[in-house]
């Protein structure tokens, strides 16, 4: 070996008396939470409320408990007149909301006879109808069995489909006529549970994509009365049930309240079987 050689320094060596530098700490990664990883939760929406105000309430409540943004969404929306079961998804569960939207709804409610809005709801000015007293029990029971089955239903003109760009309320607020296409749904129950005319309460059980205040609409024309939705609820999606649902108020909870509420985990409407009450494995409860 020449002695060039002998001297010659290791590549990447220090020079003499330099301190070698410091190679960077690799930095621990730092786990998910729960939220993050995904929760479903059911929530009872309260009426007057929109369904992106439940979203926001356990959005900004799931920030909380995991430090930083957490997506969440929810699974099919519930007008702000109506209240029940909203299905809200966090974090890697979201990709899993159309299975739920896909499932069949359950509603509860009562329709008005007699009088018409143009929302079909009490969103817009109650107008006058046509009479209603000669009705019987048996000719709302036969309507019931009218709007019972496959049909093919036209969608309220005050609704979010979008018609050239725009939302179908947009238009129809500014008094702009809209022609929507009727699309297939199906009504599997139309129970009447109560008769006090003008009042008319009922319970529902629908396809996904239904319009429960299409239903009052068609069902006030085939009595030849008009009716409008005054009140509703859902109370199912699927096997999940409102009674099973949470207060939005419960979403105000510290983060170490978590362990009180409890999250469904899978996406087929299979209740699961309950997990630890530990922050790191909530019992279960669960939509959107």
């Amino acid at each position: 070996m020449t002695r060039a050689a002998e001297n010659r320094k290791p590549e990447g060596s220090p020079e003499d008396g330099a301190i070698p530098a410091k190679q960077p700490a690799r930095q621990p990664t730092q786990e998910k939470h729960p939220v993050e990883e995904g929760k479903v939760f059911l929530v009872d929406k309260p009426v007057g409320w929109t369904s992106f105000n439940v979203v926001s309430r356990v959005r900004n409540w799931a920030h909380r408990l995991a430090g930083r943004k957490v997506k969440t969404g929810h699974a099919g929306t519930l007008d702000p007149l109506a209240s029940g079961l909203l299905i809200v998804c966090t974090g890697a569960f979201t990709k899993k909301i159309e299975a739920y939207q896909s499932q069949e709804k359950e509603y509860t409610g009562t329709f008005t006879l007699g009088a018409r809005t143009k929302s079909h709801d009490l969103e817009s000015e109650v107008e006058a109808g046509g009479p209603f007293a000669h009705l019987s029990p048996e000719h709302i029971e036969a309507a019931a069995r009218h709007f019972t089955g496959p049909l093919m239903q036209i969608p309220p003109q005050f609704s979010a489909i979008k018609v050239q760009g725009k939302r179908a309320y947009q238009l129809a607020r500014a008094d702009k006529e809209i022609e929507l296409q009727a699309k297939p749904v199906e009504i599997k129950t139309f129970e009447i549970t109560r008769c006090e005319l003008p009042e008319v309460d009922f319970r529902i059980v629908c396809s996904k994509g239904t319009y429960i205040r299409s239903i009052a609409r068609d069902f006030g024309e085939h009595l030849g009365c008009g009716a409008y939705l005054s009140a509703l609820r859902r109370t199912r999606i699927g096997d999940f049930r409102v009674a099973e649902a949470r207060s939005v108020d419960d979403f105000l909870n510290p983060p170490h309240r978590f362990s009180g509420l409890p999250a469904h985990r899978n996406s087929t409407g299979i209740r699961p079987k309950e997990a630890g009450t530990s922050p790191g494995n909530p019992s279960p409860q669960e939509n959107a």
